[in-house]
């Protein structure tokens, strides 16, 4: 849940004060490492954490195209599975 709902829920009083300040550290609270998150770049682009050690940062209409591309993708891995090489968890998670 986020800030604002937390917030909304409170002056509803949905919840109690002691409730919006656990779900508000919850909230404050980075993801669990290699987790996979996303969040909005300063230029409004959608920003994909936990990947690698850089996000992947795409606008929406880049998003668009590659998740359309996404079957192709799977299928061009599993034509190509003898050729390519995983990396262990480890080394993925830096």
């Amino acid at each position: 849940m986020k800030k604002p709902e937390i917030l909304a829920k409170l002056a509803a009083q949905e919840i109690t004060l002691e409730e919006a300040n656990r779900l508000m550290a919850e909230a404050d609270r980075p993801p669990a490492r290699g987790q996979l998150y996303c969040k909005v770049s300063e230029k409004g682009a959608v920003s994909v954490y936990g990947l690698q050690r850089m996000p992947v940062t795409l606008y929406m209409e880049q998003w668009e195209r590659l998740i359309g591309f996404g079957d192709t993708i799977r299928q061009f891995i599993a034509d190509n599975e003898a050729s390519l090489k995983r990396k262990d968890r480890e080394q993925v998670s830096m």
